[in-house]
């Protein structure tokens, strides 16, 4: 791990975010998005890679394999929990290089304008909350995940 990453210092308990743990084992950790005290867009995920790697290039097999099927089991869970009609995967890390991929829902009657994984955060029907909508957001994942095999 790095000593000045945002991520690693999430994993080592350093910084608190937003909600709770969604679902964590020894390749990846899934939470929700922390607006950094200000109203957080409902059901904006994020799949942190554990070990402290800058791209997807530079994953090994296993981890790949897990992030792929987390990233598919989140977007179902997405879709069941929060009526998602549409889930966003991106993955930037320009501006912390340790690989994590943000999903973000679409809700239905979002106006095509405001399609895009950052631009519904400004849509009319945008689903903003509180850390406590967050973590409401987070249980209702994390039972699904937990009640609905992956098929």
């Amino acid at each position: 791990m790095s000593e000045s990453c945002f991520i690693c210092d999430k994993h080592k308990g350093k910084v608190q975010t937003a909600g709770s743990v969604i679902y964590e084992d020894e390749y990846v950790y899934v939470g929700h998005i922390d607006n950094n005290g200000k109203p957080n867009y409902l059901g904006h995920l994020m799949i942190d890679l554990k070990r402290h790697v800058p791209t997807l290039a530079e994953m090994n097999a296993e981890e790949a394999k897990v992030f792929g099927v987390t990233m598919a089991r989140l977007s179902q869970a997405l879709k069941a929990t929060e009526q998602a009609e549409h889930v966003y995967a991106l993955v930037s890390g320009n501006a912390v290089p340790h690989l994590h991929l943000h999903l973000v829902a679409r809700y239905p009657n979002t106006p095509e304008q405001y399609w895009g994984p950052f631009a519904v955060y400004d849509a009319p029907n945008a689903r903003m909350g509180s850390n406590q909508d967050v973590i409401e957001v987070c249980n209702r994942i994390k039972c699904f995940l937990e009640s609905s095999p992956y098929e």
